[in-house]
């Protein structure tokens, strides 16, 4: 049994002491109760009133700190600390625990760690190598994850960001999630937690799935059966879509480290950490679409503006009610601007391109919704009808065609349509698409069984971005060109016959 902290709860500090130490930012020097001290503290993570992670100097040494502190501090690092030992009991790499303990005058348990040179986090080393050097690095995650396998050991909180890459070696970070697998159904626990390491890859990288399946299978001398392959896809697509939906749908609706959410009786108003949109400032919003002749658009439905607001350029959607059977319509349900801002963050989650989400502001009477606006970021780039037409060079011409198939192939995959696939909606920046306009978008996370629900909508997607040249012979064969050529290389999956039902292949 790993020994665990004994709780600091039973004796409460003296409010009065002069030397309790306030965690955060402005923390420079920690005291710890063996007397000795962590200096040079940078935080680098934060759950606010529950833990921060420090990195520091301790006994001459570069350290990590966790500082567990707040209600349940002791069962937390109890539960850190339990997780590193079971690592360290199977000799798998994890950073060397160099003190536990706690601190004077204060409910907080520390954990520090030796800092680890020359590596950087797997999430960063992810996204910043080219294909080949993603494909080896994901040979290495799957051979350490098959490691906790072997152990009997499962990470339950798994994420690139907690391994540390540093050459061939790859530490396991974060104790806390690490958990021993159950006695039954074992093997189905190893697949759903292989297919969430999955999930954590790019779409477009699924078809490495087989190949690094066989390897896990190799290094743990089990079958590769087909079947489990079929299940690990499925799996990991279903946790990658439950993961976006966590997010999209409810996490960005209240406070947390992305956003900052203020409910009131007559508005609901959510805006992205970093952009200055206060309660007090909302006015700015109607004053941005004051002047129809400035608008960009100004329809019975919605009317749209540019405007700077809080030093930003952005662009204003506000979403109007025609009359009192629309408003009665429309008060029991979820905005299209809320829908315009889970689809913004579902997309962004999903590494697709849209204008970054700034804000949400519904105007409400107790529950019911009146208005509604959705600010985003504004690009100064040309829509994809006017890319291809004033675009001089024919190699710019083929690479936007390429990334505009890459596009619409990974929504595809992850199961999003967009519903009105106008080449206005479609902006080009830097030769790539950017989609804007997602109040209609919809994700799809029904059983497979209804599949072709969805199928239908993508084909209609499809047939809807190529009207846009209907007359445009030239576009029309460079866009099928690179539709046929995206849809069929990747071979992910194969059966549904998408560019054929699109009038493409």
């Amino acid at each position: 049994m790993p020994v665990l902290f004994e709780s600091s709860m039973t004796t409460e500090p003296d409010p009065h002491t002069q030397n309790k130490p306030a965690f955060g930012a402005a923390l420079e020097r920690l005291r710890l109760d063996d007397g000795s001290d962590l200096t040079e503290l940078a935080l680098v993570r934060v759950v606010p009133g529950k833990r921060y992670v420090y990195r520091a100097r301790w006994q001459g040494q570069d350290v990590y700190a966790k500082v567990f502190t707040g209600k349940n501090h002791a069962y937390y690092a109890g539960r850190d600390l339990a997780g590193v030992q079971r690592l360290a009991a199977a000799g798998i790499e994890t950073p060397p625990l160099l003190f536990q303990g706690g601190v004077p005058d204060a409910q907080a348990q520390v954990l520090v760690f030796l800092a680890i040179g020359q590596a950087s986090n797997a999430e960063q080393a992810w996204f910043s190598c080219d294909a080949q050097a993603r494909f080896a690095l994901a040979q290495k995650l799957v051979q350490t994850l098959a490691r906790h396998h072997q152990a009997g050991l499962i990470q339950t909180d798994l994420y690139f960001k907690n391994f540390l890459v540093q050459g061939e070696v790859v530490y396991t970070l974060d104790g806390d999630g690490i958990r021993s697998l159950r006695v039954l159904f074992q093997q189905r626990q190893r697949l759903r937690n292989l297919a969430t390491l999955f999930s954590k890859m790019d779409v477009l990288d699924d078809q490495w799935i087989p190949e690094l399946y066989t390897g896990y299978c190799r290094q743990l001398n089990t079958i590769c059966k087909p079947a489990d392959l079929a299940l690990l896809r499925a799996l990991a697509q279903q946790v990658r879509s439950r993961m976006a939906s966590a997010y999209a749908d409810k996490k960005v609706f209240r406070t947390c480290t992305d956003v900052q959410v203020t409910r009131r009786f007559n508005y609901f108003l959510a805006v992205s950490r970093g952009f200055g949109l206060a309660p007090a400032s909302l006015g700015l919003l109607d004053d941005a679409l004051a002047d129809p002749k400035a608008n960009l658009k100004n329809g019975n439905t919605c009317t749209i503006a540019k405007a700077l607001i809080a030093d930003r350029q952005a662009v204003v959607k506000r979403y109007n009610i025609k009359d009192f059977w629309h408003g009665l319509n429309r008060a029991f349900r979820p905005s299209r601007a809320a829908a315009s801002w889970a689809n913004a963050h579902r997309l962004v989650i999903s590494r697709i391109a849209t204008p970054e989400p700034l804000a949400l502001m519904e105007e409400r009477f107790g529950f019911l919704r009146r208005r509604a606006y959705y600010v985003s970021e504004y690009l100064d780039a040309p829509d994809a009808l006017q890319f291809f037409a004033q675009s001089a060079l024919p190699e710019d011409k083929k690479a936007a065609a390429r990334n505009l198939a890459s596009l619409f192939y990974r929504l595809y995959l992850l199961k999003f349509s967009h519903g009105d696939c106008k080449a206005t909606n479609i902006k080009i920046v830097n030769l790539s698409p950017v989609l804007i306009d997602l109040d209609g978008m919809q994700a799809y996370r029904l059983p497979r069984i209804f599949d072709g629900l969805f199928l239908r909508r993508h084909v209609k997607d499809l047939k809807r971005l190529m009207k846009n040249w209907e007359h445009d012979m030239e576009t029309t064969a460079l866009l099928k060109q690179a539709l046929q050529a995206e849809y069929t290389s990747q071979g992910l999956y194969r059966g549904d016959a998408i560019l054929i039902r699109a009038g493409i292949a």
